[in-house]
């Protein structure tokens, strides 16, 4: 099939949106607390309402799709994210937030299910695996990006410099003392100009994959019964919850205990964070094509484990770089769970990555545990927490014996090609 560019590129702005409005939270955080006077407990509802979305819509979002189409269920999920931003933006108050994270997660949810197939036909499947890796350096991208963006906002509307850019406009629209605000009245813009461009585009006809489909209800019953589809579903769980437990609360934590301000600072090593996970993604993939996927999985993981002692327990400019480092060796551990998790079971593909997906509603519960443990104790140990969730995932690297290995190539296979 003749490669369709225009939908590639589509498809890589859907990308850099998803992560643009998804990996913001860490950066507001601290904002967000105080605006609110927020326990730590409420402060983890956010993050939760955020991606609870993921596991109640990974599935179901799978048989819309066979039945509206890509083009339909794209419109949908920008609807949802510009009617959550707008609300949120003319209303913004707790409760109304908390409503405006969960609908747009779920638009996030629905676009992560429709892009991956859509992007395998638009692109050509000989080149799948190199689009896959630019979706994932735009959307590292956009998370670097994002912190950023909402950096500059909001110092420059909590200083009064109306002359700037967007920021005379955006001062008249936030509440006082809630610069924080005018991220979201971005957020809607974005929406609403994706669902224009969309509405505009020709889609092509996406013949969906085996290892694509939802699948029967009886498949789905079938994968329970095997231990590996909840242990490798576990395996998803733990790690978007240290994914998202480090990035949204490492902006709080730096100004709690090393007092650091998290409109600048803060925000500039949740940024940090996102880019360096970036880098770790292409280092990741050039390690597996020489090292056993359970191998790097094992020794990445001892990594994280050791700065996330160092960020934790270190001093203030060995956390403020120990904590971003972090997300350099989170960076495979996403990508290879679910291939040992798929490369585990004969059948059943596409219900199974179902299964997984919804696992990412993993970011939601581990940020309530950690914010009701801070509640009870301290931040501090709220966040020791996620050496449990990566003590699991290092145990993955010990237990998994997928059906099919990654392949890898040797040095000596390189120089005698």
């Amino acid at each position: 099939m003749k490669r369709n560019y225009i939908i590639v590129a589509l498809i890589l702005v859907t990308f850099f949106v998803i992560s643009f409005l998804t990996n913001i939270l860490g950066a507001l955080n601290p904002n967000v607390s105080a605006s609110y006077s927020l326990t730590e407990t409420m402060a983890g509802f956010l993050p939760f309402a955020f991606f609870i979305a993921y596991g109640v819509m990974s599935i179901p979002s799978g048989f819309l799709l066979e039945k509206w189409g890509e083009k339909r269920m794209m419109i949908l999920a920008f609807m949802l994210a510009f009617l959550g931003a707008l609300i949120f933006a003319l209303y913004p108050g707790f409760n109304v937030f908390v409503v405006s994270l969960f609908t747009i997660g779920t638009g996030m949810a629905v676009l992560q299910v429709v892009i991956n197939p859509l992007l395998r036909v638009a692109g050509g499947e000989e080149h799948y695996a190199f689009n896959s890796v630019l979706a994932q350096l735009i959307f590292g991208l956009a998370s670097f990006i994002s912190p950023q963006m909402y950096s500059y906002l909001v110092t420059n509307i909590d200083k009064g410099n109306v002359g700037k850019p967007f920021i005379g406009m955006m001062t008249g629209l936030v509440p006082q003392e809630m610069s924080w605000v005018s991220v979201y009245w971005v957020f809607a813009l974005l929406s609403i100009l994706m669902i224009a461009v969309i509405f505009f585009v020709r889609f092509p006809k996406v013949e969906l994959q085996e290892d694509e489909k939802v699948g029967s209800k009886e498949s789905y019953v079938e994968l329970f019964k095997n231990k590996y589809v909840i242990l490798y579903f576990l395996g998803i769980f733990t790690y978007v919850g240290t994914e998202q437990g480090i990035s949204y609360w490492m902006s709080k934590f730096l100004n709690v205990y090393h007092g650091f301000d998290p409109d600048t600072v803060g925000a500039d090593a949740v940024s940090y964070f996102w880019g360096l996970m970036t880098i770790g993604g292409v280092l990741g993939l050039i390690l597996l094509k020489l090292v056993d996927s359970k191998q790097v999985l094992r020794w990445f993981t001892v990594l994280a484990i050791f700065s996330l002692i160092a960020g934790l327990f270190g001093g203030a400019k060995i956390a403020l770089w120990a904590f971003p480092v972090s997300g350099f060796f989170l960076s495979v551990m996403y990508p290879v769970i679910v291939s040992l998790g798929l490369n585990s079971v004969s059948k059943h593909h596409g219900s199974f990555a179902g299964i997984l997906m919804t696992g990412i509603a993993g970011g939601a519960i581990v940020q309530i545990l950690i914010g009701g443990i801070s509640d009870l104790t301290s931040l501090k140990t709220g966040m020791i927490f996620l050496f449990v969730t990566l003590g699991y995932i290092l145990s993955i690297s010990f237990w998994a014996k997928p059906i099919i290995s990654n392949k890898t190539i040797s040095i000596k296979e390189i120089f005698k090609s």
